[in-house]
């Protein structure tokens, strides 16, 4: 069996599919029979980006902690290889980076593909558009040899940019989606899909371990049940503005433009705020839901979604899945949780 394992030292799309979420045991035993996860991080904390596992059952793909905001990685595209910097984002299933066609002063700041010296690109007339969270792009869809890490797609299908907005001084230069291929904007098969056709990925299965740069009763917010996303692409906890005021107002966060701030000399004496998923409690300590800004002021992670639906729904980004390394078994449609030791 080989899985895909992306180690961050991964909020955008409207493309999104909700999981049930369940623990994976057999997942969780077998990565901590084998040791892998522990021996990995122990034996190369400080060169991960050097690690090759060539002939192992696992792919271990450094990704680097931006601000404690996203998580980016490095894949190359073209022959020869372009390597560029992206979001490995769960909720959205879009492989694209920016083309040498783009005038948009996001463009400007990041790394365009440069078609022209690839001799394995194929041009496509097929164009398609992303609205994110955070910004928005417009693009054609192209073919050309993608790697990530020792995992090789030939001729597989990405977006060019050729047109973006919100993302300029974004350390990142494009999108890698992990999510289903039915949510795929453009219509093209998702890179991690097909990886898993062609035999290079055993299983349909990947993981997250993300670490951070740096109990008290549990918080009610739905008593009827909630569904929720969890998503490496999120950097924040989003959900219905109704439930997020109640948590800002039991841990005293009082609002301030955007963002809720509290005291940074109160943050140790704030609640835990409990997500049960599936009967099991997943605690997101004040230390994890508390960030600081770059002045030096501490504000909390939790957002309202802007995006409404009929059901009340949460986005679990990138401050929970610190805290617990998860499992995709996309096979099964299921997601495991672990804590992350």
């Amino acid at each position: 069996m080989k899985w895909l394992v992306l180690l961050g030292l991964v909020a955008f799309t409207e493309c999104i599919v909700k999981i049930p979420v369940r623990r994976v045991k057999t997942m969780r035993k077998t990565l901590r029979g084998k040791n892998m996860l522990n021996n990995v991080l122990k034996e190369h904390a400080y060169r991960l980006s050097q690690i090759s596992f060539r002939g192992s059952n696992l792919t271990i793909h450094p990704l680097r902690n931006i601000r404690d905001i996203f998580y980016v990685g490095n894949i190359t595209i073209g022959t020869p290889p372009q390597e560029f910097q992206v979001i490995f984002d769960t909720g959205s299933s879009d492989l694209w980076v920016p083309s040498d066609y783009c005038n948009s002063s996001a463009c400007s700041t990041h790394v365009r593909f440069r078609h022209r010296q690839s001799s394995t690109f194929r041009p496509t007339n097929k164009t398609f558009r992303i609205i994110y969270g955070s910004g928005r792009m417009k693009g054609v869809v192209a073919h050309d040899t993608v790697r990530i890490g020792d995992l090789v797609s030939i001729d597989q299908p990405f977006g060019l940019s050729v047109a973006e907005y919100g993302f300029r001084d974004r350390s990142f230069d494009g999108v890698l989606g992990l999510n289903y291929p039915n949510k795929s904007c453009s219509r093209a098969i998702p890179i991690f899909d097909k990886l898993k056709n062609e035999g290079a990925i055993s299983e349909p299965v990947f993981a997250f371990y993300l670490s951070n740069i740096t109990m008290k009763r549990e918080v009610i917010a739905c008593s009827n049940g909630c569904t929720a996303l969890v998503d490496t692409g999120a950097s924040h906890i989003q959900g219905p503005g109704r439930l997020v005021d109640n948590i800002q107002k039991l841990i005293g966060a009082k609002r301030c433009g955007f963002k809720h701030y509290v005291s940074c000399s109160v943050v140790n004496t704030l609640p835990s705020i409990i997500f049960t998923i599936s009967g099991i409690n997943y605690p997101v300590p004040a230390r994890a839901y508390i960030l600081k800004d770059s002045l030096g002021y501490c504000h909390t992670a939790f957002k309202e979604k802007r995006v409404t639906t009929s059901t009340e729904s949460w986005v679990l980004g990138d401050v929970f899945l610190r805290l617990y390394f998860s499992v995709f078994d996309r096979g099964n449609d299921r997601i495991g949780l672990a804590p992350a030791v």
